[in-house]
């Protein structure tokens, strides 16, 4: 059970470290397993799963859907998919999705979209009911749902399927939620749907998908053509999920800038639409290795080897957005102990995540006397290395947001600046384990409920 209103404080600056770790299993390939299972005819077996609260609420969700599934063991699940069109629930069922957008997304609103006779309730915590739904309302109603009351965005939103679901042709933008939401609507729906991707974003739903090859094509060049065919049926799969990119950066930034440390981020995921924080850091002469790499199912899994180094300001344009943006928020915290100006261009969006990323963080750096100018869709960060800790102190609450306390908390451990963050029970949504291991590696810390 969750620990509500826990407050964590940092007050010590973290000593070096030499140590390897295996960080929390990927939480978008958790959830997918769980959301692609259920629509399979037969048996889905998956192993180290990551039991945060987001797959708990997505577990909870497809249960109200009449989907079963059992728990075998810590991290080890059965899916029993019952196929295509098979979720059923007395109308105006309430599915409520927590903090999880994903889950959302490409349940709530994508195949529930197009499964026959369904009639429900979409609803989440206070941080997703904030969140603007108009983008995904607005691909679903292509294929005929009806989401009600007109014109309302955010949740709760009544959710009617559509009848009779037809393929059509979208243009995707940087989204890969949306895009799953596509893929997975346009299974049960006739005929052929087509998707066109200028910029590649996560795909693991397409790779997940890839055991029923009569489903789903991607043809690469300029632009990404995925064709999804619709009603062929699923074949059921066995995967091992990997460790998760966007947690393993938190414990590299610690590494990076804490002097005469290293650490080995073992058994990681370094699919290349999710790697764009360790691309980054190694452009801007970070030292990151991969090592030992290996295909585990149709993903590559390494051990990724970090060095404290000496970085230079970060400069990143709006291609890098996609395949980093989770770590936005940490490439702002380090980008404080910089010596020099740090650049993020293209960041509108995150204004729309768990909070308004830009503005919260914004918070922060003032907290701590570093100069910053923050507009609609830029940051820049006047770093200062040499950064003066005395009278300064972190104060986080009232922010449901799990990456901005993961970096503050690396922020305060790198400093020694007092913290007191609290909420930070949120960050089991993707990062349960992220206590524990900052005590692994020497991070000390105080807890109050």
């Amino acid at each position: 059970m969750v620990t509500k209103n826990l407050s964590v404080s940092f007050k010590k600056k973290i000593n070096k470290f030499n140590k390897s770790i295996e960080v929390d299993s990927d939480k978008s390939i958790s959830q997918r397993c769980f959301i692609i299972g259920s629509i399979c005819e037969g048996i889905s077996i998956v192993d180290n799963i990551l039991e945060s609260e987001d797959i708990l609420s997505t577990i909870r969700c497809l249960k109200k859907l009449n989907c079963k599934i059992e728990r075998l063991q810590k991290g080890k699940y059965k899916i029993y998919g019952k196929g295509l069109g098979s979720y059923f629930c007395n109308q105006n069922t309430l599915l409520d999705f927590g903090n999880s957008g994903t889950a959302t997304r490409l349940l709530g609103f994508g195949i529930c979209s197009t499964n026959p006779n369904l009639k429900i309730k979409i609803t989440g915590d206070k941080s997703l009911r904030k969140r603007s739904m108009y983008r995904i309302i607005k691909v679903m109603e292509k294929f005929g749902a009806t989401f009600l009351p007109k014109n309302k965005f955010k949740l709760p939103i009544t959710l009617i399927s559509s009848a009779a679901p037809i393929g059509f042709k979208f243009h995707n933008g940087i989204s890969s939620q949306i895009k799953s939401a596509v893929i997975l609507g346009a299974i049960n729906s006739f005929g052929k749907t087509q998707i066109i991707e200028k910029i590649k974003s996560r795909d693991h739903t397409e790779k997940i998908l890839k055991h029923n090859s009569k489903t789903i094509s991607v043809k690469k060049g300029k632009n990404n053509l995925i064709e999804i065919n619709g009603k062929e049926s699923l074949k059921p799969f066995k995967l091992s999920v990997p460790g998760d990119p966007s947690s393993a950066s938190f414990y590299a930034a610690l590494c990076l800038l804490n002097k005469n440390s290293n650490i080995i981020l073992k058994k990681v995921h370094i699919n290349p639409t999710r790697i764009g924080f360790f691309n980054i850091i190694k452009k801007h002469k970070g030292k990151i290795f991969f090592k030992n790499k290996k295909l585990i199912g149709n993903e590559i899994v390494a051990d990724i080897h970090v060095k404290s180094s000496n970085i230079k300001p970060l400069k990143i344009s709006k291609k890098f957005f996609v395949s980093c943006q989770d770590e936005f928020p940490l490439m702002f915290a380090i980008s404080c102990l910089l010596p020099g100006i740090s650049v993020f261009r293209g960041i509108e969006d995150l204004a729309n995540k768990e909070s308004n990323r830009i503005k919260e963080m914004g918070k922060i750096l003032k907290q701590i006397g570093i100069k910053f100018i923050a507009s609609k869709d830029e940051m820049r960060i006047y770093g200062n290395p040499y950064l003066k800790i005395k009278n300064k102190k972190i104060n986080v609450s009232g922010i449901f947001d799990h990456r901005i306390l993961m970096s503050a908390a690396i922020l305060s451990l790198l400093t020694g600046i007092n913290s007191k963050l609290r909420n930070f029970e949120q960050v089991g949504t993707s990062c349960p384990n992220f206590l524990s291991t900052i005590f692994k590696l020497g991070g000390r810390f105080e807890r109050e409920n």
